[in-house]
C-alpha cells in the first residue's frame, strides 16, 4: 500500500514556478472549449493576413502516386513506360518530386472557408487516425486490465526490477516504444503511473517519466523505425533533384543509439531530482480506487501469468509465420524487408493490442477472472465508455488541425522562419543551432516528425550543402529539435489522454498539471541533446555507417 501524507511544501524557486504554471494552466477552459476558442482565433488571424495578401513561395516534396500508375499500366496491358525527358532513356517512377509552389493565407471567414468548415466537419473527424489508434489499442488493454493481467504485470515488474532502476527502465522502454508509434502513449504511460503508485512513489512522476521517454525522445531509437524510412525517403527525393548521393536509412544510427541512452538517463535524473521532489508523497485519498484494496491470490496470479505466457507464445508464433518466411504477408511485397516502411511495422499497434487481448484472455482463464466471451466484450465496452470525454476532445482537435492547415498559416510561418535562417551569414554550427531553434518553436504549431521535414528539407538541404554540411548532419539536428516540445504543445493529440490518466490519481488535474510536470523534461532534454549534438559535430564523429559529419 503506498504511503500517504501531505504534499511536498518545499517552496524552492523552481518548484514555485512550476506550481504557478500548473495553477494558471488548470484555469484554462476545458480542452474541448479551449480548441473552440482557438478555432475562433485562427479564423480571425487568417482573415486579417488574407486581406493583407500574405503569401510565401517554397519548394515542396510531393509524393508520386505510384500505385495509381501501376494500376493504369496494368489496364493498358503493361506496355506503358516512363522516359527521362532529357536523355530519352527509360526511367523509374520516383517516390517523390520537388515542385515550387506559392502558399497564400486562406480566409476561414470567407465563403470558401465557411464551405470548407461545414462540408469537411465529419470527414475531418473520420480522417483523424488517432481515434482509431486509441480504440484499437485500448480494446486489448481493456481486456487485459479487466482480467487482472495489468496489475499482475506491474507487480512482477516492481518485484523483479531493482527500485533504483525502475524509472530508467520505464523511460527507456518509452524511448523504444516509438517503433510502434502510438502504443507507448496509450499503454506504457498508464502502466508507469500505476507502477510508481504500487511502490509508494507519486504516480504522476511515473506518468511524467514515461511520457518524456515516449514523446520527448521520439525522434531516436535503438531500432530502425518507420519514421526513419519516411525521413530518408523525403531526404533522398531532395538529394535526387540536387544530383547528390542518396542516404541509407541508417544515416543517423550511431547518433540515435547514443541519444536514446543519454536522453533516457537525463529523463531519469529529472524525475528523481525535480519531479519527485516537487510532487512529494502521493495523497492516496485523491484516488478513488486507492481505497479498493484487493487481496492478491498469489497462486491464481501465478497460474494466470503462466497461461498468459503460453498465449503470448502462440501469438508470437502466428506473427512469426506471417513475417519470417520469404513472401510472407507482413514483409514488404517489393523488397522483402521486415523493418522500415513495411506491412509489419504498420501492423505493430494492432499486433500489440492483439497480444494484450489474447494474453488477457489467457490470464483470465488461468486466474479464473474472465470466464466468458461476454465478459471480454463487456470489458472492452467499459473501456470505450471511459473514453467518452477524450473522444469529444478529439472531435474538436480534429477540426482545429484541419482548419489550421487549410488556412496555410503553419506553412507560411514555417517558410518565413526558414527564410530568416537562410539569410543569416554565420558559421555552420551557429546556423545549425538556429535551425534547431526554429524547429523547436514551430513544433508548437506544427507537430509531427515527418510533416515538418517535408517543408524544410527542400529549403535547408541545399543551404547546408553549400556550407559543406552533409544532409545526415542536418537530419540529426532535426531529430534533436523535433522531439522535446512534443510533450508541451497543445496540439499533441495525446495530451488530453495524459490528463485523463492523471485524473485517476489527482481528481483536479488538468492541462496545467501535465505542462508543469513536463517543462523540466523539455528544458533539460533539449539542453543535453543540443550539447551532445554540438560535441558530436565538432568532434567529427560519423552519424551512422558511412555517414560523416561533412562531405
Amino acid at each position: 500500500m503506498p504511503k500517504t501524507g501531505p504534499m511536498n511544501t518545499d517552496a524552492s524557486e523552481g518548484s514555485s514556478l512550476l506550481d504557478w504554471v500548473e495553477r494558471v494552466g488548470n484555469k484554462v477552459p476545458n480542452p474541448t472549449i479551449m480548441f473552440v476558442y482557438l478555432i475562433g482565433v485562427v479564423a480571425v488571424l487568417s482573415a486579417v493576413l488574407s486581406w493583407a495578401g500574405v503569401s510565401v513561395t517554397d519548394e515542396v516534396v510531393i509524393p508520386v502516386p505510384r500505385d495509381e500508375f501501376s494500376q493504369i499500366n496494368e489496364h493498358l496491358g503493361g506496355t506503358w513506360s516512363i522516359y527521362d525527358s532529357v536523355t530519352g532513356e527509360p526511367a523509374e517512377v520516383p517516390d517523390f518530386v520537388v515542385s515550387e509552389e506559392t502558399f497564400s493565407v486562406r480566409n476561414l471567414l470567407s465563403v470558401e472557408g465557411a464551405r470548407f468548415f461545414f462540408s469537411s466537419f465529419v470527414d475531418n473527424f473520420a480522417g483523424f487516425g488517432v481515434v482509431a489508434v486509441v480504440l484499437v489499442s485500448m480494446a486489448g488493454v481493456g481486456v487485459a486490465e479487466h482480467a487482472g493481467l495489468m496489475g499482475a504485470l506491474i507487480r512482477r515488474i516492481v518485484k523483479v526490477a531493482p527500485a533504483r532502476w525502475l524509472t530508467f527502465i520505464l523511460v527507456f522502454v518509452g524511448v523504444l516504444s516509438s517503433v510502434a508509434t502510438d502504443a507507448g502513449y496509450l499503454i506504457l504511460v498508464p502502466l508507469a503511473a500505476a507502477a510508481f503508485y504500487s511502490v509508494g512513489r507519486h504516480p504522476l512522476a511515473g506518468l511524467a517519466a514515461a511520457f518524456a521517454g515516449v514523446g520527448a525522445v521520439f525522434g531516436v531509437n535503438l531500432l530502425i523505425t518507420p519514421s526513419d524510412s519516411m525521413l530518408t525517403e523525403v531526404t533522398n527525393s531532395v538529394l535526387a533533384q540536387l544530383g547528390m548521393t542518396p542516404l541509407e536509412v541508417t544515416q543517423n544510427y550511431y547518433f540515435s543509439i547514443v541519444s536514446s541512452l543519454v536522453m533516457a538517463l537525463v529523463a531519469t535524473i529529472v524525475t528523481a531530482k525535480i519531479t519527485m521532489k516537487r510532487l512529494g508523497v502521493h495523497v492516496a485519498s485523491d484516488l478513488q480506487v486507492a481505497d479498493e484494496v484487493e487481496k492478491v491470490d498469489e497462486a491464481a496470479e501465478a497460474r494466470g501469468l503462466k497461461f498468459a505466457g503460453w498465449y503470448l507464445l502462440g501469438v508470437a508464433v502466428v506473427i512469426a509465420l506471417l513475417t519470417a518466411p520469404p513472401g510472407a504477408p507482413l514483409r514488404d511485397p517489393s523488397t522483402g524487408n521486415i523493418i522500415g516502411n513495411t506491412p509489419f511495422m504498420a501492423s505493430l499497434v494492432f499486433v500489440i493490442s492483439l497480444a494484450f487481448l489474447v494474453c488477457g484472455l489467457g490470464y483470465g482463464r488461468g486466474a479464473r477472472t474472465l470466464q466468458s466471451g461476454n465478459e471480454a466484450v463487456a470489458a472492452i465496452a467499459k473501456t470505450f465508455g471511459s473514453l467518452g470525454g477524450l473522444l469529444l476532445m478529439f472531435l474538436m482537435i480534429a477540426q482545429f488541425i484541419a482548419l489550421f492547415n487549410w488556412s496555410n498559416l503553419p506553412t507560411v510561418a514555417a517558410v518565413s522562419a526558414a527564410e530568416l535562417l537562410q539569410q543569416a551569414n554565420v558559421p555552420a554550427v551557429v546556423l545549425l543551432l538556429g535551425f534547431i531553434g526554429v524547429i523547436v518553436v514551430l513544433d508548437v504549431i506544427l507537430p509531427g516528425l515527418v510533416p515538418k521535414w517535408v517543408i524544410f528539407a527542400p529549403v535547408f538541404i541545399p543551404i547546408f550543402a553549400s556550407l559543406d554540411v552533409a544532409p545526415q548532419t542536418l537530419l540529426a539536428a532535426y531529430r534533436v529539435a523535433d522531439s522535446p516540445m512534443n510533450v508541451l504543445t497543445p496540439l499533441m493529440v495525446y495530451l488530453p489522454f495524459m490528463v485523463t490518466v492523471a485524473q485517476r490519481y489527482k481528481k483536479d488535474a488538468g492541462i496545467g498539471t501535465i505542462i508543469a510536470l513536463m517543462v523540466p523534461y523539455t528544458v533539460w532534454i533539449l539542453v543535453a541533446w543540443i550539447a551532445l549534438f554540438v560535441a558530436w559535430f565538432l568532434l567529427g564523429i560519423p552519424w551512422g555507417p558511412g555517414a560523416p559529419v561533412n562531405f
